[in-house]
C-alpha cells in the first residue's frame, strides 16, 4: 500500500517508497531519516508529521549527504483530497521541489 504525502490543505503532493519521497509523477525529491525529511542533496527540510512535511521548529538538523537517485517508480495514482486536518505546523513540502 502506498503511503501518500499531503499538503496541510489535504491535497496529495507526493508519496513514500522505501526511504525516499517522490512527487506524484514519480521523480525522487527527498529522503527520510526516521521522521526527518531531507532533500536528495542531504539538506534538512522538516519533519514527517501525519503524512505531511512540516516545520516543527527543531532547528537545522544538518546534512546527511546525497545517497544517489533511486530512480522513478512511476505514478501511483492520485488518492484525491483528504481534507484539512488542522495541522498546527507550517507546510514545507515545497522546499523539496
Amino acid at each position: 500500500m502506498t503511503q501518500y504525502i499531503y499538503a496541510t490543505s489535504g491535497q496529495a503532493v507526493g508519496f513514500v517508497r522505501g526511504r525516499y519521497i517522490h512527487s506524484l509523477h514519480g521523480a525522487a525529491i527527498g529522503q527520510l531519516h526516521g521522521t526527518h525529511v531531507h532533500r536528495l542533496s542531504g539538506q534538512y527540510v522538516g519533519e514527517l508529521h501525519d503524512d505531511q512535511v512540516v516545520d516543527k521548529h527543531l532547528g537545522n538538523l544538518g546534512n546527511i549527504g546525497n545517497p544517489g537517485n533511486p530512480g522513478n517508480p512511476g505514478n501511483p495514482g492520485n488518492p484525491g483530497n483528504r481534507g484539512n486536518r488542522g495541522c498546527p505546523y507550517p507546510d514545507v513540502f515545497q522546499k523539496l521541489l
